[in-house]
């Protein structure tokens, strides 16, 4: 399996979501959704138009079981309500365009990731670096990682500290200054 990174850029972020959002609006509201909730591709792919519509989204998490109630952002709200117009609460939100009321495979969620990021010669970006970087950007701007342990359901602080990136990012740090 393949390891991917979050993106860490603030600048680069901004101009991978305006690419998805002037490329595809279905495409951008799962990247946003992904960025903005930190679910796994699989539970984002799951959503249907009334699951977005209240303050929080409420779903049971396919690779744990377990349910989470996550609070709508006010901004992700702002994009949902006018990508979610005069669509029907039974209507999956990533729509595929095969079929009848079926949502993008996972392989599409990648195939799409991987078009946006090798534009930005990104090597390093998958269906998880949306997870990633909702957990990096998360701990820079609150440093609770005991809080972000328990949105991920990771076992230890140090787990999630590794899984986002931010002991590598320490260990650069670090090496880019020493030398003997």
């Amino acid at each position: 399996m393949r390891v991917v990174e979050p993106i860490r850029d603030r600048v680069l972020l901004e101009e991978f979501k305006e690419y998805l959002k002037e490329w595809n609006e279905r495409n951008y509201i799962m990247f946003m959704i992904g960025i903005n909730t930190g679910l796994r591709i699989t539970d984002i792919l799951r959503l249907k138009v009334g699951d977005v519509k209240g303050s929080h989204i409420v779903i049971q998490e396919e690779k744990t079981d377990k349910w989470r109630k996550i609070l709508v952002t006010k901004s992700l709200k702002k994009e949902l309500q006018e990508y979610i117009t005069g669509k029907k609460d039974h209507e999956y939100l990533i729509k595929s365009r095969q079929g009848h009321n079926q949502p993008i495979t996972r392989d599409m969620a990648y195939k799409i990731l991987r078009t946006v990021a090798e534009e930005f010669d990104m090597e390093r970006v998958g269906t998880h670096s949306m997870r990633k970087t909702y957990g990096y950007w998360f701990y820079k701007k609150y440093k609770d990682a005991a809080v972000l342990q328990d949105l991920f359901g990771h076992f230890s602080q140090e787990e999630t500290l590794t899984y986002i990136g931010i002991n590598q990012d320490t260990h650069d740090k670090y090496m880019a200054d020493f030398g003997l």
